[in-house]
């Protein structure tokens, strides 16, 4: 919301204190999340980029891209089941829309069990998806294994944030 009024000033100043009122496209990439790794209209942005996306809205379900999972187990938790469910659901009103599902281990286990492991996570949200309405063409599910993790250390709480799924849509991959 925040983002959108600023826009919305910076736009209302710019018409009374200048003659011209066209943004440069350096101040339209940094005001209306285009640039490197935007995602422009493509992710459901207005022609005049004033309409929050839903999946760049944080006040939105669709803004969370991490399933997470317990330790030895690709079974999606009670508590993510709705957020699985709203990416299924989008991808299901938004045709054009892809996903890159990560399937993602901690550090315990051979390399081989791991991407093994991750493939089954990211299986295991992938086929929540295509239950619920998504269409097999839009989803694409690998596994990272141990080899990008999100926490570094070496204890319980690492390990916890490396056993997810992530969900990421074409042009942020």
């Amino acid at each position: 919301m925040r983002k959108i009024l600023s826009v919305l000033t910076i736009c209302l100043l710019s018409a009374c204190a200048s003659q011209s009122t066209q943004p440069t496209s350096e101040m339209e990439d940094r005001t209306m999340g285009g640039g490197s790794g935007g995602m422009g209209t493509q992710d459901g942005m207005g022609s005049g980029g004033f309409a929050m996306s839903p999946l760049r809205d944080p006040s939105n379900i669709l803004s969370q891209r991490s399933v997470y999972f317990d330790f030895d187990s690709y079974t999606i938790r009670n508590q993510y089941r709705e957020l699985v469910l709203a990416h299924a659901k989008y991808l299901r009103d938004n045709s054009n829309a892809r996903v890159l599902l990560q399937g993602n281990t901690d550090e315990r286990g051979s390399r081989e069990y791991n991407l093994a492991l991750g493939q089954r996570r990211a299986d295991s949200v992938k086929n929540a998806m295509l239950l619920s309405g998504a269409s097999d063409h839009q989803i694409e599910a690998v596994s990272l294994g141990e080899e990008k993790p999100r926490a570094v250390g070496h204890d319980e709480s690492s390990w916890i944030e490396n056993r997810r799924a992530d969900i990421l849509y074409q042009g942020e991959y």
